[in-house]
């Protein structure tokens, strides 16, 4: 099938990613030693080794320079398979859902704060946007680390932060419901759903498609475990350790294996490769 121009040229820089051939440094030591250290390709979307480095400045960047010593949550926003295509294929649309998303976070965290002041009451965090899943598929959806409380300035320009109360399970369903309504109303507005498509998507059982995982949480003291997960939100598409060569008779052929989860067999694989320099992409 079609792919894009994009797409092809980040294969292509991906295919000289590491080799002498293409270009390389020479790094000497003072003891007279030396060696050569072969050019990356610094791509964004196919590399696993470029991306694995971005992940990890990315996430440690994040630690030490952004987040307070402060408890987070991992929300996460999935939407159902007849929307995603909008979101594939309009950025607007993305940022659309996502400001929807991270209002409705802010509301529910504010009615755990019960406060008279009529001083500006933000939230803090971050947020990554996905869009592909585990078996390599086109899966938009939204990983966003917020600070488990709010900060309020003061009317002397001090900016003090409150911890909240633990956020419950009831919370997390509140939050999915409200961005369910909002997203398909928007939809509607757009006119990218027809009237009768929004009130039979509203009638859906579990949740109409639409799922908000908010389970995932960081002690204000873990800091590990903070970067631990802004690792999980930043990483990149391809992950080497799941990159294998096929031994099925499928020479030169590069298979993706999937996680193991419900329903699925660990050495499940997919996307077979079959350029003859496909070996590559697990450094084999």
């Amino acid at each position: 099938g079609y792919v894009p121009s994009h797409v092809e040229k980040d294969f292509r820089k991906y295919l000289e990613c590491g080799l002498l051939c293409h270009g390389f440094a020479r790094a000497r030591c003072t003891c007279g030693h030396e060696f050569l250290v072969a050019f990356s390709c610094k791509g964004h979307g196919i590399c696993p080794s470029c991306n694995a480095r971005r992940m990890i400045e990315t996430a440690a960047h994040q630690v030490d320079h952004v987040f307070p010593k402060v408890p987070v949550r991992q929300w996460v926003l999935s939407l159902p398979k007849r929307l995603r295509y909008f979101l594939y294929h309009n950025p607007k649309i993305t940022s659309k859902v996502l400001r929807i998303f991270l209002d409705e976070i802010r509301k529910q965290l504010l009615q755990h704060f019960k406060s008279d002041s009529e001083n500006p009451i933000k939230i803090g965090g971050v947020s990554f946007i996905h869009r592909f899943g585990s078996s390599l598929n086109a899966h938009p959806h939204f990983h966003c680390v917020i600070i488990e409380g709010v900060f309020v300035k003061n009317s002397d320009s001090q900016i003090t932060f409150h911890k909240l109360s633990t956020i419950t399970e009831d919370d997390i369903l509140a939050v999915q419901e409200r961005v369910r309504l909002r997203v398909l109303k928007s939809f509607k507005r757009s006119g990218l759903l027809e009237e009768h498509d929004v009130e039979n998507m509203k009638t859906w059982n579990g949740g109409g498609g639409f799922s908000v995982n908010g389970t995932a949480q960081v002690h204000e003291n873990d800091r590990e475990g903070l970067e631990r997960l802004l690792r999980y939100c930043a990483r990149p598409p391809f992950a080497l350790e799941r990159i294998k060569a096929c031994h099925s008779g499928h020479s030169g052929q590069t298979g993706y294996q999937q996680d193991a989860g419900i329903g699925r067999r660990s050495d499940r694989t997919t996307c077979i490769i079959t350029s003859t320099r496909a070996t590559k992409l697990g450094r084999l």
